[in-house]
């Protein structure tokens, strides 16, 4: 091809690649012709998110706290207040690392919002020991090793008061015998079953199981 060829206009090469990231972008629902300043100029503004002062009973300490009305308890904890001692594991309440007592009841502080809990007493593990010396769950999961990575500590701990709690007043569960008495022994599979919402990556179950009956027998 000479050079007069090569000036009489757009190739056939060109038109169909132009016809086709014009097809692109008419899929893509965006414009064709303008420019990215003239979009961003479109584009309406965000209007800032009003917060709101939550005054939380934490660790028997009232704090007041500025969020988001949207922040979870789980992330004002962690992210306002500087108790990280709740872990982040799933964020969609499936794996209990988050688990904090609110009211002497085990929750998962990931599903609830900190804006819902002005009043209530809520026990982290920052808040578990006393002054000079460790809870009596937290020295059983010492003694027996009750943990391997330690993500998941915090909240099997928190969740194992709770659920000790639970037995002293009487709670069934699945692995009850009779759902309608009190539990006359916590085997096992008591508290297997009982324990089920908080998961260990790290697989040391025996280790927890066998913490959490000595703490049982010994309260």
């Amino acid at each position: 091809m000479d050079e007069t060829q090569k000036d009489n206009g757009p190739t056939r090469r060109a038109v169909l690649e132009g016809g086709a990231a014009t097809t692109l972008l008419v899929m893509a629902g965006l414009p064709i012709g303008r420019s990215a300043a003239a979009d961003a100029a479109a584009a309406p503004s965000a209007t800032p998110t009003s917060t709101l002062q939550v005054l939380l009973n934490i660790n028997s300490n009232n704090v007041a706290v500025e969020v988001d009305p949207r922040t979870t308890l789980l992330d004002t904890l962690r992210n306002h207040l500087g108790l990280t001692g709740s872990k982040k594991g799933c964020d969609h309440g499936q794996c209990g690392a988050c688990t904090v007592l609110v009211n002497g009841r085990r929750i998962n502080a990931c599903l609830t919002l900190a804006a819902m809990h002005e009043g209530d007493e809520i026990t982290t593990i920052e808040g578990l020991a006393g002054e000079d010396e460790l809870h009596p769950v937290q020295a059983a999961f010492i003694e027996h090793d009750g943990f391997q990575c330690g993500y998941c500590t915090p909240g099997q701990i928190c969740s194992a008061v709770g659920m000790l709690r639970e037995i002293r007043e009487g709670w069934p569960s699945h692995a009850s015998a009779d759902v309608t008495a009190a539990p006359s022994t916590l085997t096992d599979a008591e508290i297997r079953e009982r324990m089920s919402g908080n998961l260990c990556r790290c697989a040391a179950y025996p280790n927890i199981v066998a913490a959490i009956r000595d703490a049982a027998e010994r309260s």
